[in-house]
């Protein structure tokens, strides 16, 4: 071989071997980032605060999003209604807000599907502000009152509009005004802002504690009392979408399902107090005791699976049928505002049996 072919021969095999690192070094790069067919994904939770949305924040803290490969941003609301208005305006992807809105928005012609479950209770507590103890026993004598909820069209409203239909009430009759789910709503309670409203965790624990002699004319927090109210259970939490979404991102919404999934795993094997070690200080610091008594009380409401209960589906339906006439006329299936698949695909790829 002559001098020439020797260098040219030695130059290929440098050029092959040098070819043949930089494919691992970007094998082993891409093992550990989200992947790229995956777009960022901007989350609008309908009131951070509220511990029937701790999942859905707790999945960002433990790292799942990521760890499922997707970048998720999350963005905070005053309350469902307003974090639904994000996703109808194109300014945010996903809701993490109660299933109902799907079944409502199902009877305007703007179909909206629920890909995972966590929350497969409410968790609404109707109380009255301690100024109003003694005027108000009942649902009935909030005729002419102001009552509070987490934002007008929001899942805390229309819980209440249920509960005055319910007890035969006009809901013209009740004003109606929005206070927030936090702080906001105890100080709106603590200074006769509303004569009674519809509270979440914490704030509802927090004002059991403060006030001992507060009155709570409906409670959801548990199996039992929510049964009562609504005659069985009554699917909340949810990562809902626009049904045009989920079929131009499977793959998005397959990742957002397993992370989520995981999550829900993660709650039901560990304590109250490691769950609420991995939550953000801002949400624990103001007062920790009540914070983890109030998680201790929710945490039953959160589902094991991520998948839907079909009775539960048809319960939100009945439940909507009562006390709007449009979703009573629409002749709605309720199937096609959830879907399981992918729920069911991150079981399987996690080796989980429901």
């Amino acid at each position: 071989m002559s001098m020439k072919a020797a260098i040219t021969a030695c130059a290929s095999r440098s050029r092959l071997a040098l070819a043949g690192l930089l494919a691992a070094a970007l094998l082993t790069l891409g093992a550990g980032v989200p992947d790229a067919r995956a777009a960022a994904v901007k989350i609008a939770v309908g009131g951070s605060s509220c511990i029937c949305y701790l999942p859905t924040i707790l999945t960002q803290q433990l790292g799942y999003y990521k760890e499922a490969g997707v970048d998720v941003e999350l963005i905070d609301f005053k309350g469902g209604s307003t974090a639904l208005t994000a996703v109808l305006g194109g300014s945010a992807d996903v809701v993490s807000g109660f299933y109902d809105h799907t079944v409502e928005l199902a009877a305007k012609d703007k179909p909206m599907q629920s890909i995972v479950i966590f929350d497969k209770l409410p968790g609404l507590v109707l109380m009255v502000s301690p100024g109003e103890t003694a005027k108000i026993k009942t649902v009935a004598d909030l005729v002419g009152k102001t009552v509070g909820v987490s934002a007008p069209g929001s899942s805390t409203d229309f819980f209440l509009k249920y509960m005055l239909r319910k007890n035969g009430i006009d809901s013209n009759k009740v004003s109606v005004v929005g206070i927030g789910n936090g702080a906001t709503s105890v100080a709106a309670m603590e200074q006769g802002s509303v004569a009674a409203a519809v509270m979440v965790e914490p704030a509802a624990t927090q004002m059991t504690a403060r006030h001992a002699d507060l009155r709570v004319l409906s409670d959801t927090r548990t199996v039992k009392d929510t049964i009562a109210v609504f005659g069985g259970e009554y699917p909340a939490g949810s990562f809902y979408v626009l049904t045009s979404w989920v079929k131009t991102h499977q793959a998005e919404s397959e990742k957002l399902a397993e992370a989520m999934v995981r999550t829900l795993q993660w709650i039901h094997s560990h304590s109250a107090e490691e769950i609420m070690a991995k939550m953000p200080k801002e949400f624990t610091a103001s007062d920790p005791a009540i914070y983890l008594t109030s998680l201790k009380n929710m945490i039953p409401t959160f589902s094991t699976t991520g998948l839907m209960d079909p009775k539960g589906a048809d319960a939100v339906l009945a439940v909507f049928s009562e006390f709007v006439p449009e979703i009573k006329n629409a002749k709605i299936d309720v199937k096609t505002t959830y879907t399981d698949e992918f729920v069911k695909k991150a079981h399987a790829k996690l080796g989980i049996k429901p």
